[in-house]
């Protein structure tokens, strides 16, 4: 947690809500400048070759890697997180994510050969690449400080972009730790962090970036897409999510309550992929309940479930499960506070009303609504009944009718007997539908959004005149109507030839 001052980021740590240190904020007035300085920086790393890149961003990596404990010490003070989270999905994915992108990017910036018809295009060559687009600006959460804005960064950065970002204000101690780390590693000035809460966040993106990265909020991200777009400034948005788990009778037991009650409880439930909703079918309705309740209970408060990030996070999930039980639904355990910072016990609930704001609004925190369904069109009509749609899953032995399932459902990521694990997958590509957000990270989709194309063409044909240059003749005019009756379905193939060999015959003339 952190309290913003006119120069300091107050930080609070989860576990206690004790202070737990200052980072100094950038100052407003500094950002244009070291927007300008890491523009600079991006030339001389463009002009590097890739194999000059990858080696530096091998070296960052292994930097990470040896001082990997002190990041998790962070990641446990500064977010609460249990530490075999902190080195499970923030330290071991990044190592992964950034084997992933060394091991691809050869083959995925490597330039495309377009292929051309030698008749129309004699002596031509043509060759689309990949540039970069430049800076790159980055606004980052804080649910997982660390590994998530190296998504962004490792890619960016392979691809010859320099990178301007900012770490949430309740992350600032991990934001600098990371940005140092890197600093150590990377030529000076190309990857840069900026200190601050969202007014440092509209100067990093009114700074002259060439694109804006977000990730956070639906609301925060309206708002980045709006100042965005009045600059032209391209944007891509990683939003909330609702996501669901349909879990049908056959389903194994023991392994799908174990899978969803990490689903719905890991990182505090403070995971955009966090499984929110659960539809159990009938039949196993009863059973499944129990064992969730049962599992959930068995969970350890600062071993297995961390904090909430701040006082208020806590109370908005405390006040959305007060709102469901007086509505109706029953509280089967959780829900009350742990420890002396901002802890809440996993919550099981049933009988939750579909249209609660539990059941519709992103919580963000560890809460599980399960809810029985009889028909699949019933169900599949509630999980597509939401305005997100990041991620979804299936449990069942019968692979075939979970996979025809699956099909149905409109969002980003589908999963079958598993959840939520993509995400720090450097090839798997991870994006939403509706309101999860526009954006993607991960696989050869995010070089999309952190290259340009460049098209370059190579004429080696030497003659003093192209076919379709003037002076236009008869001759030209009955090749192209030639070339077009050979491409027509049904067209009549001789007359075609005759009329490019006529064509081809008077341009020859012609030009003798």
């Amino acid at each position: 947690m952190a309290r913003p001052g006119p120069h300091h980021i107050h930080c609070i740590d989860p576990r206690t809500g004790a202070e737990a240190g200052d980072v100094a904020c950038t100052s407003l007035a500094d950002i244009p400048a070291l927007a300008t300085r890491a523009r600079m920086a991006q030339r001389s790393w463009a002009a590097l070759s890739l194999a000059q890149r990858k080696k530096v961003v091998e070296a960052w990596k292994h930097t990470i890697l040896a001082r990997a404990g002190e990041v998790a010490a962070l990641l446990v003070a500064e977010i609460g997180k249990p530490a075999a989270e902190a080195w499970s999905s923030e330290i071991l994915t990044a190592g992964e994510l950034f084997d992933g992108w060394l091991a691809n990017i050869d083959d995925l910036l490597s330039p495309q050969p377009v292929e051309l018809n030698p008749l129309n295009y004699p002596g031509k060559e043509v060759v689309v690449s990949a540039q970069p687009r430049g800076l790159i600006g980055m606004i980052m959460p804080w649910n997982y400080p660390f590994h998530l804005p190296l998504r962004t960064m490792v890619p960016a950065l392979l691809a010859g972009n320099a990178v301007i970002w900012k770490p949430s204000e309740h992350a600032a101690r991990v934001g600098a730790l990371l940005g140092e780390i890197a600093a150590s590693v990377l030529p000076a000035d190309l990857l840069i962090t900026v200190q601050g809460d969202g007014e440092q966040g509209v100067a990093v993106i009114d700074a002259g970036v060439d694109r804006v990265v977000f990730t956070g909020s639906v609301a925060t991200g309206r708002k980045v897409a709006l100042r965005a777009a009045a600059l032209g400034v391209e944007c891509s948005l990683e939003l909330g999510s609702k996501d669901a788990a349909i879990v049908l009778k056959d389903a194994p037991l023991e392994r799908t309550v174990n899978g969803l009650v990490w689903g719905a409880f890991h990182n505090a439930g403070q995971d955009c992929a966090a499984v929110e909703r659960v539809y159990v079918e009938r039949p196993l309705y009863e059973a499944f309940l129990q064992k969730v309740v049962e599992t959930t209970k068995s969970l350890q408060p600062g071993v297995d479930i961390g904090p909430l990030i701040t006082l208020a996070a806590r109370s908005r999930v405390e006040q959305r499960i007060h709102d469901a039980v007086k509505a109706g639904a029953t509280l089967h355990c959780g829900g009350v506070p742990w420890g002396e910072g901002f802890g809440l016990m996993p919550a099981v609930l049933s009988g939750v009303p579909e249209d609660s704001a539990l059941m519709v609004e992103e919580t963000f925190g560890p809460v599980m609504p399960i809810l029985p369904f009889d028909r699949e069109e019933e169900v599949v009509e509630r999980v597509n009944s939401s305005p997100f749609g990041l991620c979804a899953s299936v449990w069942t032995k019968d692979h075939r009718r979970g996979l025809a399932l699956l099909d149905r459902l409109d969002v980003g990521s589908t999963f079958l007997n598993n959840c939520c694990f993509t995400g720090p997958m450097a090839m798997a590509a991870w994006s939403g539908r509706r309101h999860s957000g526009s954006g993607v990270t991960g696989s050869r989709w995010s070089l999309d959004g952190l290259t340009m194309p460049h098209t370059r063409v190579i004429d080696r044909s030497g003659a003093a005149k192209e076919m379709w240059w003037y002076p236009y003749t008869d001759a030209f005019t009955g090749m192209a109507r030639g070339l077009v009756e050979l491409g027509r379905r049904g067209g009549g193939k001789l007359q075609g030839i005759r009329l490019v060999l006529s064509g081809l015959l008077g341009r020859w003339k012609r030009s003798q």
